[in-house]
């Protein structure tokens, strides 16, 4: 029994402690919670009959911890997985897993030094339908790659971003791109390859905040294939589309749905004989844009670390979708085409210039 403890009881806190709390995962446990918003964790704790802590040193040097579950602000990932790692426990840490690229470089060092494994959430490439879609591409069936799209249609109003200062901010957050749609960027680079170079724009429409609510960008992979992105929180008035789309040769696939759910279009050129029943099969219905993904990503961390199995979503998976994020706002502020890798500073992400 693999025993897990919380740093960081903000909003996103509600879905880890409802799985590892009410003993959703097998072979998992919440043992313990920490906020330095005493209020937040007492709350978590007393709800699931586990100590709570306003730090997470306290915490960690009077409980029995095999995992930490980093969910505090982006901007402040690296500051604790860093000293989380000198305890040598293994640590999960929310997306984006910084919001630098030599704070993510300085994560995976200290984990590396340290002994434990770092795990990125990225849970929906856990959807059913996109594992589908996953193993379409790893079977060759699209043949040569001609298009990858990703769109996020999204509604946060300005209550969402005054609920905590820290939201919509360079320093500690970023906009669109950097929170809401960071999974869809990763998953967008998992099926279609690296990413050669980024042209962008971006907009902040309705929400009074530092970075943009709105985001297009057009990307060119290495493979020769292109990729659209578009992201925003200025849908209105609800959650109207978080999706995928994948051209090939040999065939087409959208996943559609507000949380990558649903799946919309299954066509290949040569047909295989379950086709006919994918539609059904590999769609869900979340209650919410966090999906069912969460428990698959529980459920795979648990058998990496139980059988020394191969992780996923590592440190350098994490650093891959953060490469993309920080060339994008390259391509935002420079007003000019950026290719990867990119040694620019030209951001604001993380508090820089």
């Amino acid at each position: 029994m693999l025993r897990f403890a919380l740093v960081g009881c903000g909003r996103i806190a509600k879905r880890h402690s409802e799985l590892l709390g009410r003993g959703v995962i097998s072979g998992a446990r919440l043992v313990a919670v920490c906020d330095s918003v005493p209020d937040r964790s007492k709350t978590i704790g007393e709800q699931f009959g586990v100590p709570f802590y306003s730090d997470m040193n306290n915490m960690m040097r009077h409980e029995s911890v095999d995992v930490a579950v980093v969910l505090t602000e982006s901007g402040n990932h690296a500051r604790d997985v860093i000293a989380l790692a000198e305890y040598g426990k293994h640590i999960i840490v929310e997306k984006p897993m910084a919001l630098t690229l030599a704070d993510a470089d300085a994560m995976i060092d200290a984990c590396n030094k340290s002994g434990g494994r770092l795990f990125v959430v990225k849970q929906n490439r856990f959807n059913v339908p996109v594992v589908k879609l996953r193993e379409a591409l790893d079977d060759g069936r699209f043949g040569r790659l001609v298009l990858g799209t990703v769109r996020v249609r999204w509604c946060r109003t300005q209550d969402y971003y005054d609920q905590a200062s820290w939201r919509g901010t360079w320093a500690l957050d970023g906009g669109v791109l950097t929170n809401q749609a960071s999974h869809h960027l990763d998953m967008l680079g998992w099926m279609m390859g690296d990413v050669e170079s980024v042209f962008a724009r971006s907009a902040t429409a309705l929400a009074k905040i530092e970075a943009e609510d709105t985001a297009v960008a057009t990307l060119r992979f290495r493979n020769g294939a292109l990729g659209v992105i578009e992201a925003t929180t200025a849908t209105r008035p609800r959650d109207l589309e978080g999706s995928i789309s994948v051209l090939g040769e040999g065939g087409s696939v959208e996943i559609a749905g507000f949380a990558v759910n649903k799946m919309k279009v299954w066509s290949f050129v040569e047909q295989q004989p379950d086709d006919e029943g994918v539609m059904e099969r590999f769609s869900v219905n979340p209650p919410n844009v966090y999906g069912f993904g969460h428990q698959a990503y529980y459920e795979h961390v648990v058998d990496c670390i139980a059988n020394d199995g191969p992780n996923l979503v590592d440190g350098a998976a994490g650093r891959k979708s953060l490469e993309l994020i920080n060339a994008i706002y390259e391509s935002i502020e420079t007003g000019r085409v950026v290719s990867l890798p990119d040694k620019s500073v030209h951001s604001r992400l993380g508090g820089r210039r």
